[in-house]
């Protein structure tokens, strides 16, 4: 029977270093996970990276950070090849890199579309290519795509709408990767209680969303919070391996397709 557990994994996790990301590398680690690959995007984030490392090797796990823009091929290609040269073929991989631009189609420059397709489609797109490369059989990987998937809204259109293709990738990716057993999904949470989501919100926008979700009085902040999207991610990349080629919204209740 194959082993669907985290403990004794290796594990790669793209924006590990903070927010979602590191709390999924402390979850992991206390599941017994055996190494954990942090990836983070700049000298910005460094910091909260080695913090992260630090608090999953205090958990009996090895780890460590690896730096990259993950916005070229050529990036993502040597983000799993140092990975895999430190702690060898990773079993489980998870992306929660993005970008949130809240702002009229009237008013998104070229440049502003450029970036948020790089940093939002094509990352997501070679992450997975990357990791269909470089995962042992039987691996797991998760992309973190946005619950405005399923909105019917202004003003999002170059985050939701380069997210999308996201989708797209996790259901060819798990029809290519099967017959090796690897499972491929996405999860979408609702608005989150980090700084990705309140540098883009007005305050009246936040006052809505912390309102929003059918189960908002039940957060402790309204909104979701990320400690609400790691039991899930957890699931799919261990017990829930049968489940694939899916995008599943996970936002209490804020939208739904």
């Amino acid at each position: 029977m194959t082993d669907h557990c985290i403990k004794g994994k290796t594990v790669i996790i793209a924006g590990g270093g903070k927010n979602l990301g590191g709390l999924i590398a402390r979850d992991f680690a206390a599941q017994g996970a055996k190494a954990i690959a942090i990836h983070y995007n700049s000298a910005a984030s460094k910091a909260e990276a080695d913090a992260t490392v630090a608090a999953v090797k205090a958990a009996g796990a090895e780890a460590a950070a690896f730096q990259a823009d993950l916005t070229t091929a050529n990036a993502v290609d040597k983000l799993f090849a140092d990975a895999v040269a430190t702690f060898g073929k990773p079993d489980i991989a998870i992306n929660t890199v993005g970008k949130v631009l809240k702002k009229p189609i009237l008013n998104i420059s070229e440049a502003e579309y450029d970036e948020m397709s790089a940093v939002n489609a094509k990352s997501a797109f070679f992450f997975i290519k990357e990791a269909g490369k470089h995962l042992n059989d039987n691996g797991k990987i998760c992309t973190l795509v946005t619950s405005l998937l399923g909105a019917f809204t202004p003003f999002y259109a170059s985050y939701a709408g380069t997210k999308a293709p996201v989708e797209h990738f996790t259901r060819a990716a798990s029809k290519e990767f099967g017959d090796r057993g690897i499972s491929v999904t996405a999860i979408g949470p609702g608005p989150m209680d980090t700084p990705f989501f309140y540098g883009q919100e007005s305050a009246d926008a936040q006052a809505y969303h912390k309102t929003a979700a059918a189960l908002s009085k039940f957060s402790k902040t309204g909104l979701t919070d990320i400690e609400d999207i790691v039991p899930y991610i957890r699931f799919l990349v261990s017990d829930g391996w049968w489940m694939t080629g899916q995008t599943i919204l996970v936002n209490g209740g804020y939208t739904t397709k």
